[in-house]
């Protein structure tokens, strides 16, 4: 690729939009995840029902079915940096109306406001992964390269998930029944919404050509990302994939937190606080998987990247639904007081939360073996990507039903089925169709073409 533009320019237009994606991922995470522990408190609300405790992640992920297509033609429609400022502020709305739940009486009121407030952050989340996975998959040299990035960027993705049922969990405790009790992490989450928007608003994003331009508002067809083989079984595959990541993370915490077996020496370590702890290193060991994948992303292909996660995360959900319940010696921790206890948990809550090593890299795989020659329908095939995510909250909701007709742990079955079209997916169905040819959209800046 020929660069009409300076050299500091090129590192200019490379380095400091990869630091703003990374931090949009970190909030995604952040925001998407204190969904989980503050489901055990709804829980409480509505009489101890595992199904109602999923609410929450239903409000927040059904929101990307209403805002997938539309944030593909926003993007499309004003480019990188004006969609991010939206989706900032959307998310910003969205926190301060979960804050203000806490304030209502009324268990009922106060759940109606939660759940919207959790819908219209959905909204946000969707508009900022709209935004940020074809960016940094753009800012790739190649295939490879851009699956590193979004492998990078998914590790601090990882980061914000790490932390929210670890501080939220320990802000809550084992008895917090009320959403107000989260009231000092929803002042945090606002404040790094307000700090994004104004780095966003005085930086300067590289924009595909056609983006935020008359041109990008003519009407390309929905029809023709689908006629892209890997494209139309990779919107599956997403759907699936977000369903097992948010599933597993969620169901591992209703199953800790009613589990006998969970005890510790610390009595201020209720199974709120240590199933939060262990949630939350399913989601450092995703941190620590995608920093790997983001290494290896340059030097082994997606495919074979998806195909060894999906068949090693089949072997340890089977374990953790086979072993049986015997308890282990860890390590819990309380942010509320800042200190460490030893706990015991169950050995099957173990493998589950090895499988953070597995679902870290699967995002950025199939994202990538996806767009692979989408050209220019990148943008809507964007939008219709973000549309499936949906299934991070569908999915765990089926789950919580099969959970409450037998057990928690027997609804696990669900994402052993779904890890199994992945490897499916990975092995036959990401190809690219052989008639249409392999493109890859061109960065500009100033109106002047960026080497990346």
């Amino acid at each position: 690729m020929t660069s009409t533009a300076s050299p500091s320019a090129r590192q200019h237009s490379y380095v400091l939009p990869i630091v703003i994606m990374f931090a949009l991922f970190f909030m995604i995470a952040f925001v998407t995840g204190y969904q989980n522990p503050l489901g055990d408190v709804i829980k409480r609300m509505t009489g101890d029902n595992v199904v109602m405790s999923q609410l929450g992640t239903l409000a927040n992920f059904i929101a990307y079915a209403f805002m997938g297509y539309p944030a593909g033609k926003i993007l499309e429609r004003k480019g990188y940096r004006v969609t991010a400022l939206y989706a900032v502020s959307v998310g910003f709305a969205g926190v301060f109306i979960t804050y203000l739940s806490g304030f209502l009486a009324s268990d009922s009121a106060a759940l109606a406001v939660y759940l919207t407030g959790a819908f219209v952050a959905g909204f946000s989340m969707c508009m900022l992964n709209t935004v940020v996975n074809p960016m940094l998959n753009s800012l790739g040299k190649n295939e490879k390269e851009g699956n590193a990035l979004v492998q990078f960027g998914g590790a601090f993705n990882s980061l914000g998930a790490t932390l929210a049922p670890v501080i939220v969990g320990g802000l809550l405790g084992g008895a917090a029944s009320s959403i107000a009790s989260a009231n000092p992490v929803f002042y945090l989450a606002m404040g790094i919404f307000a700090a994004a928007f104004v780095v966003l608003y005085f930086s300067k994003l590289p924009e595909v050509k056609d983006f935020g331009t008359d041109k990008a508002k003519e009407n390309i067809p929905v029809a023709g990302a689908l006629k892209y083989r890997n494209f139309a079984f990779g919107l599956a595959a997403i759907f699936c994939y977000v369903g097992i990541e948010v599933g597993i993370a969620n169901m591992t915490l209703q199953y800790l937190s009613g589990s006998p077996i969970v005890k510790a020496d610390d009595p201020a370590l209720e199974p709120l606080t240590i199933a939060g702890t262990i949630v939350g290193i399913y989601w450092l060991l995703m941190l620590v998987g995608r920093l790997m994948g983001g290494v290896l992303g340059s030097k082994v292909s997606s495919r074979v990247m998806l195909s060894v996660v999906a068949v090693t995360a089949i072997i340890l959900v089977c374990l953790a639904l086979t072993t049986a319940e015997s308890a282990v010696p860890f390590i819990g921790f309380s942010s509320a007081t800042l200190s460490f206890s030893y706990v015991t948990v169950p050995l099957n809550a173990i493998f589950l939360i090895l499988c953070g090593l597995c679902t870290s890299v699967m995002w950025g795989a199939i994202y990538n073996l996806s767009v692979q020659g989408l050209g220019r329908y990148t943008a809507i095939a964007s939008g219709l990507f973000m549309v499936m995510v949906c299934g991070g909250g569908i999915l765990p909701m089926i789950q919580s039903f099969i959970a409450e007709q037998s057990t928690v742990l027997a609804s696990f079955w669900l994402p052993v089925v779904l890890i199994a079209y992945l490897l499916i997916y990975a092995l036959f169905l990401s190809k690219p169709s052989a008639l249409l040819p392999e493109q890859k959209e061109t960065l500009y800046e100033d109106g002047k073409e960026i080497e990346i």
